[in-house]
């Protein structure tokens, strides 16, 4: 099996995608190296997902994360930044939750009208097609989100690139530490 494993691409040859797809949405895409159940876990697992969401290269630090994965369940996102005197956070509900294939939810520290989050997770052999889709109440809310820095509608230095890299590298890591079984 190790042969196989060094046979594989690299993680970083793994490209991740990030489009505008209309004028409210935004859809970013990337192939990991890993099963399904183990992607979904980096995602809704605080102690993994504290591991990787986080954009270093931003200067942001998770500083806390409190996840209650299931349908109507909360979450809340605490990050610091050098520049913000005050930590930042980032907190909705979660709307729908199928074990390793989907979660939807709801960022609601814009007020109402934020904008809702489908992650949809698809495994081809062994490997996972991850699909995050972002659909915003209004195109200004979108316009507004990418003039802010916090979403992008291509750059290739969006956030959803940047995470993702990390998502990769701990999914890495997971897989070492399991031992290939």
């Amino acid at each position: 099996m190790d042969a196989r494993r060094e046979s594989e691409p690299t993680p970083m040859k793994n490209r991740t995608t990030v489009e505008r797809k209309s004028e409210r949405e935004v859809v970013a895409t990337r192939t990991f190296n890993a099963p399904a159940r183990i992607v979904f876990e980096a995602w809704t697992k605080p102690e993994l997902f504290k591991r990787w969401w986080s954009p270093k290269s931003l200067g942001l630090t998770l500083v806390s994360c409190e996840m209650d994965v299931r349908v109507g369940g909360r979450y809340c996102l605490g990050f610091s930044h050098p520049a913000a005197p005050q930590p930042m956070e980032f907190f909705g509900r979660y709307l729908e939750v199928t074990p390793h294939s989907r979660l939807v939810w709801t960022n609601d520290e814009g007020g109402d009208g934020g904008q809702v989050t489908t992650v949809t997770f698809e495994e081809i052999d062994g490997k996972t097609l991850l699909v995050m889709h972002d659909l915003y109440p209004s195109k200004e809310a979108l316009d507004e989100a990418i003039a802010s820095g916090s979403t992008s509608g291509t750059d290739e230095n969006a956030a959803a690139v940047v995470q993702f890299e990390q998502l990769d590298e701990l999914l890495l890591t997971l897989g070492a530490s399991a031992g290939r079984s």
